[in-house]
């Protein structure tokens, strides 16, 4: 499902379901970072790393560790990009050639409502305003949590090329859904501070993608390589 949301360059791999039969174990230098995690952590850090080195065999790259960088942010073999993301029953990993994308952030979360009280905490008042709009017309997307996604992937896109954080109230992102009612669609992230430099442009928002299926939904940011 998360290649849905993904350009062809993008080698994507995902995970469904609770098992981790089939997945390649941890490396002996990621075992310290799960060391003292329950066994549903432990899981999905062993699953998500299993694809993302599946996805690296398809990039031509030699599977290897992958460890935490900043903010715990992984860091990935030199030449690559990439995203990681993880939510109860699934597991998805997106790895790029740095000279396809500058960055790219994925994220999936279930299909269900946000807990009572977070959308007031992540939404900007006019973001709260056009998710109501979209839920009169189509309120089979749990649009609450499809914001909340969104803005996971544009921080996941974000700090990579920054090293800062960026709070939810520092984006402004507008949904558009492609025509037919498809359960995918389009957003922009209008950034309401100073953006990132990619080469020698100053980026104002990001761009992504998003779609909900069988319970699930996905979003997806990329952004370009520098203007050569």
């Amino acid at each position: 499902m998360i290649e849905e949301v993904l350009p062809g360059t993008v080698a994507a791999e995902e995970a469904r379901g609770h098992d981790t039969a089939g997945h390649t174990p941890l490396h002996p230098e990621e075992e310290p970072l799960v060391a003292r995690a329950v066994a549903k952590r432990r899981r999905e850090f062993t699953v998500v790393r299993s694809c993302a080195r599946r996805a690296m065999r398809r990039l031509g790259v030699e599977p290897q560790p992958i460890l935490n960088g900043e903010r715990g942010a992984p860091r990935w073999p030199a030449g690559l990009v990439g995203s990681m993301t993880h939510c109860d029953g699934y597991c998805a990993a997106a790895l790029v050639r740095a000279t396809d994308l500058a960055s790219l952030g994925i994220d999936a979360e279930p299909d269900a409502p946000l807990p009572e009280g977070v959308l007031s905490a992540v939404a900007l008042p006019a973001e709260q305003a056009r998710l109501a709009r979209l839920a009169a017309v189509r309120p089979q997307v749990h649009w609450d949590r499809l914001l909340f996604s969104a803005k996971e992937s544009v921080y996941k896109a974000w700090f990579p090329l920054t090293g800062k954080w960026l709070d939810f109230s520092e984006a402004d992102i507008e949904f558009t859904e492609d025509p037919g009612g498809t359960g995918r669609g389009t957003f922009r992230a209008a950034l309401l501070v100073p953006g990132p430099q990619v080469g020698r442009q100053r980026l104002d928002g990001f761009d992504g993608r998003w779609a909900a299926r069988d319970g699930l939904l996905v979003t997806a940011v990329t952004v370009p390589p520098p203007l050569v």
